[in-house]
């Protein structure tokens, strides 16, 4: 059996499809656009017409793909961009639309649970006790729990890669003293943030993704700080070249690294980038309701 992921994010529209064998979630399909949505949401407050059928357009060419491919069932899942836009219910609107799929506005709470789902289930030989951050352009969600019982603890943070480069990175590359400022800024938004310390932290997201291209798969404070040395003296334009990422995914990373940086030092342990995360818990999720109709 067969699904279809379409995850409409602050920077990303991103598509997986995917099957279980032999209890391990498969990938069949997995596509990327970039659209930063969360641009405008951080600029105005709402989404421009312009950037919602942009988002409807590409969701509709995904979710084509994910029929074509055999999937049983396709769900359009919304992050922040729906939380967080003041017309996010036009959102919506136009990709229930344009795709003839379900569409969901996770909350905070369901986006951190299905990332944890999604980094865990990939993941091998883990500890009891695991963290996992997921980083996005819009917000920052922190779980801790255990392989057995799940999700056990959870915090999300109104503060993500793209709104604290709006605020305050915006010179490129970023000042050291609007670095300072960023990291001042993320800490006001832990404030409280106290969870159970984890045996292990995984970091999935785009961001984490991103940062393991320049500084390997270990998001240790080292590791950060010297991913932040290098995007504080290279521009965007230089950092995509060099590392072979989207120039405007380049632009966000010192805000995301910083976010990094600020809930690893929290969690106490190293940050070891996953290979999945939210879509891949959103895939599983599906395929569970789908084995359970079917029984």
């Amino acid at each position: 059996m067969k699904v279809g992921i379409v995850d409409v994010g602050s920077n990303t529209v991103r598509l997986l499809v995917a099957r279980r064998q032999r209890g391990r979630l498969v990938a069949l399909r997995e596509e990327r656009e970039h659209l930063f949505l969360g641009e405008d949401v951080e600029r105005d407050g709402s989404l421009s017409m312009a950037r919602i059928e942009e988002a409807a357009r590409c969701a509709a060419g995904y979710t084509r793909i994910a029929r074509s491919l055999g999937a049983r069932a396709v769900e359009v899942i919304v992050t922040a961009p729906g939380r967080q836009s003041g017309n996010g219910d036009e959102l919506v609107r136009r990709l229930a639309a344009a795709t003839a799929a379900p569409v969901r506005v996770l909350t905070a709470d369901e986006e951190g649970r299905l990332a944890f789902a999604g980094a865990t289930a990939v993941a091998d030989s883990l500890p009891a006790t695991v963290a996992v951050c997921d980083v996005g352009g819009g917000s920052a969600e922190a779980v801790v729990g255990t392989l057995a019982g799940g999700p056990a603890w959870s915090r999300s943070l109104d503060i993500g890669a793209v709104r604290l480069t709006e605020r305050f990175l915006i010179d490129d590359p970023p000042a050291k003293r609007a670095l300072v400022a960023a990291r001042a800024e993320v800490e006001r938004h832990l404030d409280g943030f106290a969870p159970p310390l984890p045996q292990v932290a995984l970091a999935t997201g785009g961001t984490a993704r991103a940062l393991r291209k320049i500084v390997g798969w270990e998001l240790e404070a080292a590791e950060l700080d010297a991913a932040l040395r290098i995007l504080g003296k290279r521009s965007s334009i230089k950092v995509a070249k060099t590392f072979g990422l989207h120039e405007r995914r380049a632009r966000t990373l010192a805000a995301g690294a910083v976010i990094l940086l600020c809930l690893q030092a929290r969690l106490g342990v190293p940050l070891e980038v996953s290979r999945a995360g939210l879509r891949e818990g959103a895939a599983l999720a599906l395929l569970d309701e789908l084995a359970a109709s079917a029984a």
